[in-house]
């Protein structure tokens, strides 16, 4: 966390000392320390949180990002795309093959696992039958936000709830109230579900904090949370700023190392132990704020019990994870934190405020990852396709500058850093894409990038990174509208789906684009389907996104407004479909649209669908109604799993 936020504390009270920000610390320049001891590691985080504080506590008021609380083994690669296409079913289409990314429904040809609304269903795709049914939280409702999601190796699943506490179900009378959090713990849950007969949990753990994303490679699972001081500020009516400033260093100078480093517990075998991560186990890096951390953990899927996670931690914020399978990034984007600050004290943000730190983990052996190196670029990033690895260098996409008002001073970059196992240097960069525009959807294949930035029109930058010393815009496209996700679709082809617009940037509906790239020099787009009023989940998750290449298959789904849906439930309802596309050499053909409405009323009737998959030939739609199977060759509806 950059230092520099404790520059600015919205108060003239007691001056604190802030910790030093250097502001010529190069990419690679950023190096974790670990503490000598408790009582050391105390100090410095109680100096530098006292540096940040203001009269609303971490942030104008009240950071709500983390204020109060806080995306291996040799073993062979867990199963990606091609792998999967190989034995016959689609698996979830992440950014690398090899490494596994959560989502709501798993498939490993043989079963399909899913997660809704607090269940773990198990359906047989040969039988196209429920065949296991787990509540994850008996006996409770849901409470609080965020959307379970899950892993799958072998017999055993791993659901990751991101909030891990339930409200309990009213008591009969006379019966005692539970806590709703075990040991004051709120923040992930990890839930290691046995699938062999009837499903059943056979592990738990919790922790401090929130879910910032996992990976899987192999048996092995990394589980990234963030979490904060924990903290409370109260607000005092009567206090001057400097008065709640005051008091609120006070509550910090109060702190513990319990208030600070995250709490855990793991149950087993109907036993539980809890613990904190250890003062040994926490680095930082030279300059930082105290304010959040970053816990990186490991899960063996192999064994039976989940263990204390083997946690390392990084006095650091968090916001985005990139795995290729030996490496593992966290990257955070510091105007989130760095602007408000700034605002609230009229202070124009000095361009080097707007920065994503980047740390990178070494995660190819047992155990706990090794931290390798660290780097800063200028800009924030979209999503994690904005960083790719490859041929011993880091790519990372950003976009630096305003992008809003009638004068925008946005511009994009692409940065390449070596990774060489020891550092991470910035060898080159290309710099000036989309002037007052924003990256809107990144990909990285091999030694090509494509960037797409937007605003009123879409240009498609076509990057050429074979040089990594001398990176350069080979090509342009420019076109109405964007694409916020793109998919390779073999040799010189690539897939976009976003929205159309108008000249003056007005978004129009989904469209799926098909882009010849062939000559980096002059990209075109050959073939566009466009659905007036239409919006897609894939337009901001690539979860929802299916391409199947066996079929050269294009799976959306769809929410379509007004008199252009489909399949519509009744009058003035949206429709939401699963929209099918062959794609060709000259363009889309559509092959046909997949709904779970059946004409009840009931509100199934109105429950998008969210995930496609194909297994044996069959094409799967997974709604919260349930699962619904589909001839891939006919389009007729084969059977139908309810699970709402």
């Amino acid at each position: 966390m950059v230092a520099g936020l404790a520059l600015v504390t919205g108060c003239t009270a007691d001056p604190v000392p802030a910790p030093p920000r250097d502001r010529g610390v190069p990419a690679g320049g950023i190096r974790l320390v670990a503490f000598d001891s408790c009582q050391e590691a105390l100090r410095q985080l109680k100096t530098a949180a006292k540096a940040y504080v203001g009269p609303w506590g971490f942030g104008p008021n009240g950071d709500i990002r983390t204020f109060g609380r806080a995306e291996r083994a040799v073993a062979p690669a867990a199963a990606g795309p091609a792998d999967a296409m190989a034995k016959g079913y689609s698996g979830t289409n992440t950014h690398e093959v090899g490494a596994d990314e959560p989502d709501l429904v798993k498939t490993d040809g043989k079963r399909i696992v899913t997660v809704s609304r607090g269940k773990l269903y198990v359906v047989d795709p040969a039988t196209r039958r429920l065949t296991g049914e787990l509540d994850l939280a008996p006996g409770a409702d849901r409470f609080g936000g965020g959307e379970d999601a899950l892993l799958l190796h072998g017999d055993r699943a791993l659901v990751l709830r991101r909030d891990g506490w339930a409200k309990p179900a009213v008591p009969e009378r006379g019966a005692p109230v539970e806590s709703p959090m075990p040991n004051g713990i709120v923040g992930p849950q990890l839930i290691m579900v046995d699938l062999t007969g009837a499903p059943r949990v056979i592990g738990e753990y919790r922790i401090d904090g929130d879910l910032v994303d996992a990976r899987q490679v192999g048996t092995t699972v990394r589980v990234v949370v963030r979490s904060a001081p924990r903290l409370n500020f109260p607000h005092r009516e009567r206090a001057t700023d400097e008065q709640r400033t005051t008091a609120n260093r006070e509550i910090i100078d109060n702190a513990t190392a319990d208030d600070w480093l995250p709490r855990y517990e793991v149950t087993a075998g109907g036993r539980t132990s809890a613990g904190r991560v250890g003062c040994e186990r926490v680095s930082r890096p030279a300059t930082y704020s105290g304010t959040s951390l970053v816990t990186v953990l490991s899960f063996d899927l192999g064994v039976a019990t989940l263990g204390a996670g083997d946690p390392v931690t990084v006095i650091a914020d968090g916001d985005t994870v990139y795995s290729n399978g030996p490496r593992l990034y966290v990257a955070n984007d510091q105007r989130w934190r760095v602007l408000p600050m700034l605002t609230r004290r009229n202070i124009a943000p000095d361009p080097r405020d707007e920065a994503t730190e980047i740390y990178q983990f070494d995660i190819s052996g047992a155990g706990a990852p090794r931290y390798v190196a660290a780097a800063s670029v200028p800009g924030w990033l979209i999503n994690q396709y904005a960083m790719s690895e490859w041929d011993g260098h880091l790519r990372v996409a950003t976009t630096s500058g305003r992008t809003w008002g009638d004068k925008p001073n946005s511009t994009s970059s692409v940065y390449v850093l070596r990774a060489d196992g020891t550092a991470l240097t910035q060898v080159g960069k290309v710099t000036g894409l989309g002037k007052g525009e924003r990256i809107f959807a990144v990909r990285f294949v091999a030694g090509s990038g494509y960037v797409v930035t937007f605003r009123q029109t879409d240009p498609l930058y076509t990057v050429d990174l074979r040089d990594p010393g001398a990176p350069k815009v080979t090509g342009e496209l420019k076109i109405n509208g964007y694409s916020a996700y793109l998919h390779p679709a073999g040799e010189g082809r690539l897939l976009g789906v976003g929205q159309e617009a108008s000249d003056q940037g007005r978004v129009q509906g989904t469209q799926l684009s098909l882009f010849d790239v062939s000559d980096p020099a002059k990209p075109t787009r050959i073939a566009q389907y466009h659905v007036k009023q239409g919006h897609s989940e894939a337009e901001f998750d690539p979860h929802a996104f299916l391409y199947w290449p066996a079929e050269r298959l294009v799976v959306v789904p769809l929410t379509v407004h007004g008199a252009d849906a489909v399949s519509k439930p009744g009058p003035g309802l949206p429709s939401n479909v699963a929209l099918a596309l062959r794609v060709g050499d000259g363009g889309f053909t559509e092959v046909g649209t997949v709904d779970h409405t059946r004409g009840t009323g009931r509100p199934e009737d109105l429950t998008p669908i969210r995930r496609s998959l194909v297994v044996d030939g069959v094409l799967w739609t997974v709604s919260d109604a349930g699962l619904k199977a589909t001839s891939l060759s006919t389009m007729e509806t084969l059977g139908w799993v309810r699970t709402a």
